[in-house]
């Protein structure tokens, strides 16, 4: 009876630790439906946002991560008018661009929000990752809105919190 608690107990133990998932393929959004093109640039209040992100924390050491899963919100405030996202860049902790998001500005209709998904096994950011939103819109007034919301679950317990991104002036 002992040899086959035993032994049920090493089997758990070898089932439940799962080896890390590599990264195959990074999804990027298809915004291809969204392009917009823009004619008088000139003509808009323009602006840019930096937003911190997280795709993983540290627990308990300095060696041990914690891995993230990041939804970036790309928010259009205004009951009236669209607005334009013109670049979406992806910073690692060490500052380097490690992707960019869009080829071609992409428009949101008001109060649409559009998303971009790092799975959790894509730790290239880091924990000091970033994204830059380079945006434009009819006026000044109702800027957009960008949120990330990093959430990771194991068995029964889950970590989550939220971030919110700051406008910032070359």
């Amino acid at each position: 009876m002992k040899n086959i608690i035993g032994i049920i107990l090493v089997a758990l133990l070898f089932y439940s630790c799962k080896p890390k998932e590599e990264v195959t393929s990074i999804k990027l959004p298809n915004w291809e439906s969204r392009k917009a093109a823009i004619t008088k640039m000139d003509s808009l209040a323009q602006g840019k946002s930096y937003l911190p992100v997280y795709s993983h924390i540290y627990h308990r050491f300095e060696d041990r991560t914690f891995d993230l899963t990041i939804t970036v919100s790309i928010r259009n405030t205004s009951l009236t008018d669209s607005i334009y996202i013109l670049k979406a860049d992806y910073f690692n902790t060490a500052g380097d661009r490690i992707r960019q998001y869009l080829q071609n500005p992409v428009y949101l209709k008001p109060m649409e929000t559009i998303e971009i998904i790092i799975e959790e096994n894509d730790t290239e950011g880091g924990s000091g990752a970033n994204f830059v939103f380079d945006w434009a819109s009819k006026s000044a007034q109702n800027l957009p809105l960008f949120e990330a919301v990093m959430i990771s679950t194991s068995g029964q317990q889950g970590l989550s919190f939220s971030t919110r991104g700051i406008e910032v002036h070359n």
